[in-house]
C-alpha cells in the first residue's frame, strides 16, 4: 500500500525547476581563420571530410615552409647577378661581315633579336669613350640625337642588307627621316636599345619605308621614320 502511493506521487510530481539555459562564453581570442585550398567539399556533418582537410592544409603549410627555406630571396642575390646578360643573335662580328661602317661610325654593338626580312634590335653600349662626347657637351655628355638617328638606321641596314629583302652593301642608302621626336637624353653608361621594323617594301623602285624606336632602361627617347633606297654609287 506504500509502495503504490510513493509511485503514485512521483508519477504526479511536478517536473523539477529548470533555469534559464546558459551559453558558453566565447573565446577570449578570436577564432582561427585556415585559408587552404581542398580538393574535395568540406561537409561540417562528415568529420571525416573536416579532419582530411584540416590535415591537408597542415601539409600545405609545412611545405610552404620548406620551399620558403630552401629558395633564396631576391635580396639575398647580389645585385652583380641578377641581371642577365643580352642575348647575342649576332655578334660584332658577324655585324661588321653585314654593315661597311667602321671605327668611329660603327654604332650598333649587339643584335639580341632578328626576324628575316621583318624587324632586327640591336644595341649600343653608350660609354665616356666615346669620340663625340668631349664636344657634346664638356660639361654634360649627351650622345647627338643625330647620331641616334644614325644607329637605328645602322640596325635597319642589318634588315635591310639580307637576302630576304634583297639588298646589298653596294647599293643601299639611308634616303630620308620623317616624324622623328627626341623624348629623353641619352648620356654615357646608358645601353640604347634599339628596334627597326620594316613597314613597306617596293622592290621595284627600291624603296623601304622603316619605322625605328630607341629606348633606354624601358623608356622610349628616340623614334621616327626611316626611308631607305637602293641604287647605284653614282645615282
Amino acid at each position: 500500500m506504500e509502495a503504490s502511493t510513493m509511485a503514485r506521487s512521483l508519477l504526479t510530481a511536478p517536473p523539477p525547476l529548470r533555469g534559464p539555459r546558459k551559453h558558453p562564453e566565447p573565446l577570449s581570442s578570436p577564432p582561427l581563420r585556415v585559408h587552404a585550398r581542398f580538393t574535395c567539399p568540406i561537409s561540417i556533418s562528415n568529420p571525416k571530410t573536416s579532419t582530411s582537410a584540416l590535415r591537408l592544409e597542415k601539409n600545405n603549410r609545412l611545405l610552404t615552409r620548406c620551399s620558403l627555406d630552401s629558395v633564396e630571396t631576391k635580396a639575398d642575390v647580389p645585385i652583380e647577378k641578377r641581371f642577365p646578360p643580352f642575348p647575342a643573335v649576332m655578334d660584332i662580328n658577324q655585324i661588321r661581315n653585314i654593315l661597311p661602317h667602321r671605327f668611329p661610325f660603327l654604332l650598333v654593338d649587339r643584335v639580341i633579336e632578328y626576324t628575316p626580312g621583318h624587324t632586327a634590335v640591336g644595341i649600343k653600349n653608350v660609354t665616356i669613350n666615346d669620340n663625340f662626347f668631349p664636344g657634346h657637351f664638356p660639361e654634360r655628355p649627351i650622345m647627338p640625337g643625330v647620331l641616334m638617328v644614325e644607329a637605328l638606321a645602322q640596325v635597319g641596314g642589318l634588315v635591310m642588307l639580307q637576302p630576304e629583302v634583297g639588298g646589298s652593301r653596294e647599293n643601299f642608302f639611308f634616303a630620308g627621316i620623317d616624324k622623328v621626336r627626341f623624348r629623353k637624353p641619352v648620356i654615357a653608361g646608358d645601353t640604347l636599345v634599339m628596334r627597326m621594323t620594316l613597314i613597306k617594301l617596293q622592290k621595284r623602285f627600291g624603296i623601304a619605308k622603316m619605322e625605328g624606336k630607341a629606348y633606354v632602361g624601358g623608356d622610349l627617347v628616340c623614334e621616327g621614320e626611316f626611308l631607305m633606297a637602293t641604287g647605284s654609287g653614282s645615282e
